[in-house]
This record gives structure tokens, C-alpha cells and sequence, in this order.
């Protein structure tokens, strides 16, 4: 019985635990939220963190340019600049600190 009640909605088990302190006003907020949407406040917390997981993921896997900023990365591509002895200098600084 306890192992069922520890499996979410999926089916898999749920062994991690997460806890954090909010104020009354946020947990009547939260409450409140939850009961809107029928769900319980488990199930509300863990949705909507798991929402601003994946899009805090995603915003940092994406990248959008201005259009004139596509040109200027399009032709760098296109045209690369000659190594000079700034860039050097900053590769070996790089592989001295990181072992590369």
C-alpha cells in the first residue's frame, strides 16, 4: 500500500523527495491554484516546476538572431577572420586552465 501511494501518475515510483519553506500567503496562493484546476497540490507543484524546468532548459538551448546578426554570423562563417595574436593568446590561456 505505501508503494502505491508513492507512484505518480506515470505509474513510476516516486523515491526523491524535494521541500521548501514558503510563507501562508503562498501556500494559500498555491492551494487556491490547485483546486482551480482540480489537481492536488502535489500534483500542481510538481507540473508547474517541471514546466519552468523544461523551459529554462530550453531558452538556454536556443538561440534566436536579429536578422542583421544572422547576416554577420553568415558571413563570418563565410569570410572567418585571420587568427591574430589576441585569439592565440586567449586559446592557450583556455587550455592551460582547462587542461585541454
Amino acid at each position: 500500500m505505501a508503494e502505491a501511494a508513492k507512484r505518480s501518475t506515470t505509474g513510476r515510483v516516486r523515491g526523491e523527495r524535494l521541500e521548501t519553506r514558503v510563507t501562508a500567503d503562498q501556500k494559500r496562493l498555491i492551494e487556491h491554484a490547485a483546486a482551480l484546476q482540480g489537481r492536488s497540490l502535489t500534483d500542481f507543484v510538481l507540473t508547474s516546476v517541471q514546466d519552468a524546468a523544461r523551459r529554462a532548459i530550453e531558452e538556454h538551448q536556443h538561440m534566436e538572431l536579429s536578422l542583421r546578426d544572422s547576416q554577420a554570423f553568415v558571413q563570418a562563417l563565410i569570410e572567418p577572420q585571420p587568427v591574430n595574436a589576441r585569439l592565440r593568446d586567449t586559446v592557450r590561456r583556455y587550455r592551460e586552465r582547462t587542461g585541454v
